[in-house]
């Protein structure tokens, strides 16, 4: 998304998560890490995000937005139904009163769907948003982590809205993390999710035991201990997916995609893949060389780096105070987007897989390689599992799309391969 260079203003468009209501929520899953942002963000009385903060935030991003370049809102949370049908139809108003000619603007809203009601699915039809639905699985997996604070599981809550957006016609993609349970059901998991989605996006849980008090990957003085992720015991949370677990994960989930789904079913991670082996610039940032464009906005106004970076030390600033462009733009946030490529150990940057993985999340990137060098990704055995296992099936399906014909012919093609 952006070079490694000196600073200049950035051409192309950026990218802002909203957080109408900060991180409150209405559900209290095991392995949530915003929840606990109510801690580490400014005491706030009310979480609410005011009509006037949203007016300055739509006219500032469409303002700055390139001509003719499709911009997107995304609103998330917490969760963001929390503010109500009212607020949205608000941002929508406003959206329409500064939009400029040319502009084409999307709305995509990321929910748990257990507040979603008839009302709120008209609603979201009739404005065509795009909804993400935040559910891990079948009942049991679902149930596992993501509760109530009664601890309730929410699963029954989950798919009772997905009925009203369905319903109704609502666009609709999965958003499915992968935590300890559910890197042992990757064909169960991903049967049930097809049934119901033709999108999915998989998210691997991985954090680090002290992420509710600190952002330990800011501390200077930190002892780097861990050499291997195969001993993670006192590294990460024990919901966190362990490497190998998400390794197989993944290489499971293709195997049944590639031989049954090219072309029907979306899942993310593989096209992300599949751009990569056709030499495409792709759209999700872990795999990208730098990152840096997809900021996130607290209820208040507050811009920080990077939704996993909401700590004190990656506070851009206000809008109020400053315009977004020169948030987007600043210094400290083209500093934070070229660290990703500067800071590569020199092992991802000889991996046969390094142009693919370009050293994952910055987040994830807490253990030492075996040279002792710092920052390799916790999910380095996971990303090289899934993309040697991925390989043939990959490089075939990148020569059909190079050749003009779909990549579903790689399903024949393995058809004919076990006659």
């Amino acid at each position: 998304m952006m070079n490694g260079h000196a600073h200049t203003r950035v051409d192309t468009g950026f990218q802002v998560m909203v957080k109408p209501v900060g991180p409150v929520c209405n559900l209290s899953c095991t392995y949530c890490f915003y929840r606990y942002k109510q801690d580490l963000l400014p005491p706030a009385h009310d979480w609410n995000m005011s009509i006037e903060t949203l007016e300055i935030f739509v006219r500032q991003y469409l303002e700055r937005q390139p001509p003719g370049h499709p911009v997107q809102f995304v609103w998330q949370g917490g969760e963001p139904c929390l503010r109500g049908i009212d607020f949205f139809s608000q941002a929508v108003t406003f959206q329409q009163r500064y939009r400029t000619s040319g502009q084409e603007i999307s709305n995509a809203l990321q929910t748990n769907t257990t507040l979603i009601t008839d009302e709120w699915a008209r609603f979201l039809h009739a404005e065509d948003f795009l909804v993400g639905v935040s559910i891990d699985g079948p009942q049991a997996i679902h149930d596992h982590y993501r509760k109530d604070a009664h601890a309730q599981g929410s699963f029954d809550r989950v798919m009772s809205g997905l009925d009203f957006l369905k319903t109704r016609g609502v666009r609709v993609n999965a958003m499915t993390c992968v935590t300890d349970v559910s890197e042992h059901e990757p064909r169960a998991l991903y049967t049930f999710l097809k049934e119901h989605f033709d999108f999915i996006q998989f998210i691997p849980i991985v954090e680090e035991k002290t992420f509710r008090k600190e952002a330990p990957f800011l501390k200077k003085s930190r002892k780097w201990e861990r050499k291997s992720p195969k001993s993670r015991s006192d590294l990460v949370t024990p919901w966190s997916v362990s490497p190998g677990g998400y390794g197989t994960f993944l290489s499971s989930v293709f195997d049944a995609w590639v031989r049954q789904d090219v072309g029907t079913i979306s899942v993310q991670v593989f096209e992300e893949t599949l751009a990569h082996w056709l030499s495409m610039p792709g759209g999700l940032c872990i795999f990208s060389p730098t990152c840096g464009r997809a900021l996130v906005m607290e209820h208040n106004g507050d811009v920080y780096s990077c939704d996993h970076f909401v700590y004190q030390p990656y506070r851009l600033g206000n809008i109020r105070e400053k315009r977004l462009e020169e948030l987007a733009d600043h210094p400290a946030q083209v500093r934070f987007g070229r660290d990703k490529l500067l800071r590569l150990p020199s092992q991802c940057r000889k991996c046969e897989y390094g142009a693919l993985c370009a050293g994952g999340c910055p987040k994830h990137r807490i253990l030492r390689t075996p040279s002792g060098e710092r920052e390799l990704n916790y999910l380095c055995e996971a990303y090289r599992a899934f993309f040697s296992f991925s390989e043939p099936a990959m490089r075939f399906m990148a020569r059909e799309l190079s050749e003009g014909r779909p990549p579903s012919g790689i399903m024949d093609h393995l058809r004919r391969a076990k006659r």
